[in-house]
């Protein structure tokens, strides 16, 4: 892979605290009329979880919100693993 499709899959987040977090774009899962980005944070080389968001769109910007439901978090993670089983590891 060349250092700009790796630069391609790296998303940069504000905190609440005016932190900006690198992460690393795993793929974009749509459920119902929702769409959900899943992310691996880039900081912690050990991460074995991912980050699920909410993708929100209005005039000016895309917005990502925490998924605070958990069933719902789950039926996103496991459309996640179904697509994408061929192409990463899943521990359970």
């Amino acid at each position: 892979m060349s250092e700009n499709e790796e630069l391609d899959n790296i998303v940069v987040l504000t905190d609440d605290e005016g932190k900006d977090i690198e992460f690393e774009w795993l793929d974009t899962v749509e459920m119902g009329e929702e769409q959900y980005i899943v992310l691996l944070p880039i900081e912690d080389e050990e991460a074995e979880e991912v980050v699920i968001l909410k993708m929100e769109a209005d005039e000016e910007q895309e917005n990502f919100i925490p998924v605070e439901d958990e069933e719902e978090l789950n039926e996103v993670y496991d459309l996640f693993k179904e697509r994408n089983k061929e192409n990463f590891d899943f521990v359970d």
